[in-house]
């Protein structure tokens, strides 16, 4: 009975080892292409990452995403970066959520975008192409320990620096891959404002007025603040 048994998991690995093997033959006759695999003809991913040079992007969490940046534009190759300039620039904010009756919240959401121009390393830098994107992550607070605290801030940064990295990467190859337009930069996009009930007034020009946030809630109704990113 054991040899049977053995006989039978053998057999399970052995289908499911064919089964991966044949899944790339399978998809490929769908259309279905890895952006960052070799194609015969087709343009080289990996190399024309390599090719990038990421600007310096100001402050801690600039540092943090631009590392990331290098790391996955490289791969598992040196880098070579004399054809392209990407820039980037982001931003991260956080808001309180969870508010708790003695004011204090259970919890701290960040949301992070970054808009990002690629452009090419010649006497007059040309666009080549430009993108836009966010991600969102958060902490639970604890208060009574402060060190935990900020170490779960750090942790949380460096998370959404990786995502930010991955997903800028991930659509610059896309562009290399299929020269498709990137996400759209929401810069045309009409603002709101919201009169300020926390703001004095010091004019005669009216309330002092809010722009809503990036998920068009203004930052008073959440107790979104900017983060202090120059440590």
């Amino acid at each position: 009975m054991t040899r049977t048994r053995s006989l039978f998991s053998l057999c399970k690995a052995t289908l499911a080892a064919t089964a991966l093997m044949a899944a790339p033959l399978l998809l490929s006759g769908c259309g279905f292409k890895p952006l960052y695999g070799e194609e015969k003809g087709g343009v080289d991913v990996s190399a024309e990452l390599q090719d990038i040079y990421v600007a310096n992007i100001p402050q801690r969490f600039g540092q943090q995403l631009r590392l990331a940046l290098q790391s996955q534009m490289a791969a598992d190759g040196p880098e070579d970066p004399h054809k392209y300039k990407l820039v980037v620039q982001p931003t991260i904010s956080a808001e309180a959520i969870d508010i708790h009756g003695d004011n204090t919240t259970g919890r701290t959401r960040m949301l992070a975008t970054a808009r990002w121009q690629l452009l090419t390393i010649e006497q007059t830098p040309q666009l080549v192409t430009q993108g836009y994107t966010q991600t969102l992550d958060g902490y639970t607070n604890t208060y009574e320990q402060y060190f935990a605290q900020a170490l779960n801030m750090e942790s949380v940064r460096g998370r959404v620096a990786q995502a930010l990295g991955e997903q800028v990467t991930q659509q610059v190859a896309t562009w290399f891959k299929t020269h498709s337009t990137p996400a759209a930069i929401p810069d045309d996009q009409p603002k709101t404002f919201y009169p300020s009930p926390n703001v004095i007034s010091d004019t005669d020009k009216g309330a002092p007025m809010e722009q809503e946030g990036a998920d068009a809630i203004p930052d008073m109704a959440t107790g979104r603040a900017p983060i202090d990113t120059g440590d």
